[in-house]
């Protein structure tokens, strides 16, 4: 019997030793299997990045959302003097608790947008995309949004919008005081994961004496505290086409669900159907004998409008007319057409249209760019490919199978001429008497008697 004379604090220390000692021999192991990996490859190696979040950026030179684009400056004049004690607290007093509707996706994250006074927005086009994708968004176009908290300092003003991006206590947080060693309270409760934004705006040289007024003008193209609704706000920040439409109550191919909502309103009736691997949701609008829409959407996304009116045909809309006016390459130009150096791969069936496409070209085994060889070329082996020639069958030579019986036909005479192809073969020879008296029978006769062959 063998027992252990090692305290408990001296065997924790042991094992843990042990544990360190397997993950470094594993640690180790692993980089000789990389680096091994990496010599073998070479210079063929191609580095993979994968998303395990579902935040992946935006390559650079991409068209975005004109929601994303840069500003138009706005055009406020200033005063010269600086900004005094007394105006600070005006300020304050009339930006906190004013609500306004946003303009723009504005993004969470401790740095937020920085906006420069009669100037630009930074970030702007991909940057802001991508901030929007990797802090999140705390309000949408249209969405409500509330001034909490006004700070200044020399050349710039920063406004949190619905409580800010940041903890209240950063740092408290993060201490507990009591005896019980389990004890988890910490000095702040904890408020939750904050999901607020943040406008830092920004002057030349330092914060101008200014008004209330001046500051929400400034701000407009981001918030606007002088719309009086949701659908107002959100429809200023779309072109001219998509605007009237959603104020027609008109669904277009290519609409968000926030468009189809701000147009109709809450749909009657909403269904589910699956298209291949595609789940698709149909919003139905209206009910007979009322004009009925049905709206399909994949995503968040419509992709079919049918309209149904009383004896009328169906009408079906497919084509996308709302993605040009929303999508721009950064400035305020809209991209109708994609480049011409972009080539396009449609897999399937593909139906060209015989005006304007070129025929597909036949099916072929040669690769790129590859040439047949010619009957002329020296450094080729073979000639080009011809038809197959069968032989032609001789009219003289009897067929297989013509004359079942056996019974050779007589060639032909010299002088005479050939039967005809399509003649009738000879009447078969008659059988003899005997042969024809003998009674049919499909067993074999049976064999004589051995003691009468003696």
């Amino acid at each position: 019997m063998s027992r252990s004379f090692l305290s408990d604090g001296m065997r924790a220390t042991l094992q843990s030793a042990a544990r360190a000692s397997r993950r470094a021999i594993l640690r180790r192991a692993a980089i000789l299997c990389v680096t091994a990996l990496l010599l073998t490859t070479g210079g063929a190696a191609q580095v993979i990045t994968i998303d395990t979040n579902g935040k992946a950026a935006v390559p650079a030179n991409a068209p975005v959302d004109r929601r994303f684009a840069q500003i138009t400056p706005t055009k406020i004049t200033l005063s010269k003097e600086p900004l005094d004690g007394k105006t600070k607290m005006e300020l304050i007093r009339f930006l906190e608790a004013e609500h306004g509707f946003a303009m723009r996706p504005l993004p969470s994250g401790h740095k937020g947008l920085t906006l420069a006074a009669n100037g630009t927005l930074h970030p702007a086009g991909e940057a802001y995309l991508n901030m929007a994708i990797s802090e999140g968004v705390c309000a949408k176009p249209g969405d409500s949004v509330v001034i909490t908290d006004v700070k200044f300092s020399q050349s710039k003003m920063v406004i949190d919008l619905n409580g800010g991006p940041d903890f209240k206590h950063r740092f408290l947080r993060h201490i507990s005081i009591g005896m019980d060693p389990t004890m988890t309270n910490s000095v702040v409760p904890d408020e939750g994961i904050p999901r607020g934004a943040r406008i830092t705006l920004t002057f030349k040289e330092r914060v101008p004496r200014m008004t209330g007024a001046q500051v929400e003008d400034l701000l407009s193209p981001l918030i606007e505290f002088k719309v009086k609704s949701p659908i107002q706000a959100f429809t200023d920040t779309l072109p001219l086409p998509l605007k009237n439409a959603i104020l027609d109550h008109q669904v277009l191919v290519g609409m968000t669900t926030d468009m189809v909502m701000f147009a109709k309103g809450q749909p009657w009736k909403k269904t589910r159907e699956t298209v291949g691997l595609a789940p698709l949701e149909v919003w139905i609008f209206g009910k007979p004998p009322d004009p009925t829409d049905f709206v399909t959407i994949n995503g968040n996304r419509v992709i079919k409008v049918e309209i149904a009116r009383v004896g009328k045909p169906l009408e079906v809309f497919t084509q996308d007319v709302v993605t040009p006016m929303l999508m721009t390459n950064g400035s305020s130009s809209p991209v109708l057409a994609a480049e011409s150096n972009t080539h396009i791969i449609r897999e399937g069936d593909v139906q060209r249209d015989p005006n304007k496409e070129a025929p597909a070209p036949p099916p072929t085994l040669r690769n790129p760019g590859e040439k047949l060889p010619t009957d002329g070329s020296k450094s080729s082996r073979v000639g080009v490919m011809k038809p197959v020639q069968f032989p032609k069958e001789d009219q003289q030579q009897p067929q297989l199978g013509a004359n079942p019986d056996g019974v050779p036909q007589a060639p032909p005479k010299s002088g005479g001429t050939a039967a005809p192809a399509n003649s009738a073969p000879p009447a078969p020879a008659q059988p003899a008497p005997a042969a024809a008296a003998a009674p049919e029978s499909s067993q074999p006769a049976p064999a004589a008697d051995s003691n009468q062959q003696r």
